[in-house]
């Protein structure tokens, strides 16, 4: 099957640098809307079966314009929502972001054990999101999944079998940049392309935005 992963528009969180991955979590910006109204343009000439999105609300607002233009349903999973920040839930210090993000790329590297303060491991990360891309894999031959940063990040990390497990991490991914993949849950996943800008062009990226989950660790 083909699969995009298509990061959320901008939220305030984004530009605030904050761990904010409770539900139902913010909506998007107006730039986020912007984004995500350019989705259909940017996939026009791509066939798609079916559109997916997490249980926060950044990813369904970022998915709307996209189905409308399909006349398809977004369909909820629990599965591929954000990596919970436990006790660091909407801080943005410079520590907490780092702890964070060693935290989640530890994961992607095949370390699962660490667990994030006050909150889960790589384990619970991995069966939930492989559970719903298993679940749009038996539904689909062509989705789109709209996610978040950190968590496609960690995702690919661990499942693309032709890049180093290294390649997400040291690969930035804007708010609506898309990844695509090939494979099945059976026979693994190949990424095809990684493009970390929106959909709509870098005229679309906000660079004064400090957006941790969608940054390497070097950034910081």
């Amino acid at each position: 099957m083909r699969l995009l992963l298509i990061r959320h528009g901008q939220t305030p969180a984004n530009v605030d640098g904050r761990l904010n991955t409770a539900v139902p979590g913010p909506g998007l910006t107006p730039l986020g809307e912007q984004q995500a109204a350019e989705i259909p343009h940017a996939l026009r000439s791509t066939p798609i079966d079916g559109i997916y999105a997490s249980l926060l609300v950044r990813t369904q607002l970022t998915a709307a314009p996209l189905a409308a233009d399909r006349g398809f349903d977004v369909t909820v999973l629990p599965g591929i929502h954000e990596i919970g920040a436990g006790d660091l839930e909407d801080r943005t210090d410079r520590a907490s972001v780092r702890t964070y993000l060693e935290t989640v790329f530890a994961w992607g590297l095949g370390d699962l054990s660490p667990a994030m303060p006050g909150g889960t491991d790589g384990h619970e990360f991995f069966t939930r999101f492989d559970a719903d891309i298993a679940r749009i894999a038996a539904e689909c031959e062509r989705a789109v999944v709209v996610s978040h940063g950190a968590a496609i990040r960690v995702w690919v990390a661990g499942r693309a079998t032709n890049v180093p497990p290294s390649f997400a991490g040291e690969h930035d991914i804007d708010n609506t940049g898309v990844v695509e993949l090939e494979g099945t849950p059976a026979e693994g996943w190949t990424l095809l392309s990684w493009q970390g800008t929106p959909v709509g062009g870098a005229q679309l990226a906000d660079p004064t935005a400090q957006d941790p989950t969608g940054e390497s660790v070097d950034d910081l």
